[in-house]
């Protein structure tokens, strides 16, 4: 017994030895490996700015919607925006004005890019990937030096500084992520110089990189990586993607019921850029996109976008949707067959009518919507509980329309019967919706409201 208290001190000691031998080992190896990046003979100096490279990176600073992030409600634009909530925990998007003290005031232009394209800080630390950096990596060299151009030269330095990470330790390490970076992520080797300029490659490079459109409608793996970057990395690209806020990220694919197959080129260019058509319309973080980006870009660009995101073949076959008559003629004769269609007669119908058709580009169509036939019901369960607006765009002739809250009239019975009767009329067909669902998306939001109050 003795013998084993004597021997059992060492095997901790060989043990934490290794261990940090091990970790010591890792570690090195990130520091020694040359960092990615322009190499010095093709270095862009930026040093004489015309007026068309900062406006030219004002407009892609707005199709990679850069405001959303790094910016909060009553600051500065850019000057540091809210955390980002993660499973490791929130990721605060720093100040990105000229400030030399606590912005990118001392970036050099190879600073700047491969910050921005390789997802490396000027310290050296891997940036944490809620910076889309995996898609801005497409970016042409032509388009980082006006962006570079623009940060540098049109947008105000604020001394502000930046709030900091959520994330605990050891989780706040930020050297382990250089093997996320260096296992997952895609190369940006051979950078374009230009933008392409045919109709389909263009929708590519905004969708795919600037857009970064997969960072949320793409399925992510485990270990968090998005599962494909772009179509060749297979029909996973743009499928739908994980729940983002208590909405569920629908498919950009073809699919006839869930994704864009019934959306025409012209119907998805009037959608981005004025958040609504006479079909449906955008709601939640989608209707932030249409509010700080996609509106501004022109009709050249959102046609080239709608043309590639229609050229995409679907993930999930699907039957053809066909609009039904039946529910609406039930309810024409006064026949409330069930709970969920009483619930919507009197609290939905005046203004999405009994069609189901709604009033075009006032109060959404629900028959044959894909976000009311989304594989999830949380965002429908969410806009029923807290309400939703459409996006606000600077086009004079389109008003403003909201859907109230029900979180106070209606029971979590009461919506779960409403969007069941929904998901399954006007020719709809998606899975019903629980009580358990309705209270467990309720118990979410009232979180989040409490964690809001607190800060």
């Amino acid at each position: 017994m003795k013998e084993k208290v004597k021997l059992f001190p060492k095997k901790i000691i060989t043990f934490s030895i290794v261990g940090f031998g091990i970790f010591f080992v890792l570690w090195g190896a990130t520091e020694i490996t040359p960092r990615p990046g322009l190499p010095a003979n093709s270095r862009i100096s930026v040093t004489v700015v015309d007026t068309s490279l900062i406006e030219r990176g004002a407009y892609l600073a707005r199709v990679g919607d850069c405001v959303a992030c790094h910016s909060m409600p009553g600051n500065s634009d850019f000057s540091g925006g809210a955390a980002i909530a993660s499973p490791i925990g929130g990721m605060v998007p720093p100040n990105i004005t000229p400030d030399k003290n606590v912005g990118i005031g001392n970036y050099t232009f190879e600073d700047f890019d491969r910050a921005v394209r390789y997802g490396i800080a000027r310290n050296g630390e891997t940036l944490y990937p809620a910076m889309p950096w995996t898609s801005y990596s497409r970016i042409a060299e032509s388009d980082m030096k006006s962006l570079y151009a623009y940060f540098m030269y049109g947008v105000k330095p604020v001394a502000k500084p930046s709030n900091a990470n959520t994330i605990p330790w050891p989780l706040s390490m930020r050297w382990p992520m250089t093997y996320w970076r260096w296992l997952f992520t895609p190369s940006a080797a051979n950078p374009p110089q230009d933008p392409p300029t045919e109709p389909l490659a263009l929708g590519a490079y905004y969708v795919n990189g600037l857009g970064h459109c997969g960072a949320c409608h793409t399925p992510r793996a485990l270990t968090l990586q998005e599962v494909a970057f772009d179509e060749q990395g297979g029909d996973e690209y743009l499928s739908g993607g994980q729940v983002i806020d208590g909405y569920f990220v629908p498919s950009l694919r073809g699919e006839n019921v869930s994704g864009l197959g019934r959306t025409s080129v012209p119907e998805l260019v009037e959608l981005l850029k004025t958040g609504r058509t006479d079909k449906t319309a955008t709601f939640g973080p989608m209707s932030d996109v249409i509010t700080n980006s996609t509106q501004y870009m022109t009709e050249d660009d959102l046609h080239a976008m709608a043309t590639y995101l229609r050229s995409l073949q679907a993930r999930v076959k699907q039957h053809k949707a066909n609009y039904s008559a039946k529910t609406y003629d039930a309810l024409s004769r006064g026949d409330f067959f069930s709970v969920g269609a009483s619930v919507y007669m009197k609290n939905c119908e005046g203004c999405h009518l009994a069609n189901g058709l709604g009033y075009s580009k006032k109060f959404t169509q629900l028959a044959l919507n894909s976000s009311v036939n989304s594989q999830e019901a949380n965002g429908l369960i969410k806009i029923v509980l807290v309400g939703a607006n459409h996006a606000k765009t600077e086009d004079n002739n389109v008003s403003i329309y909201s859907m109230p809250s029900f979180a106070q009239s209606l029971s979590d019975q009461e919506i779960a019967d409403v969007l069941t009767f929904i998901r399954s009329s006007w020719g709809n067909n998606a899975s019903e919706v629980s009580t358990s669902m309705v209270a467990e998306s309720r118990k979410g939001i009232d979180k989040l409201e409490k964690t809001n109050v607190r800060n």
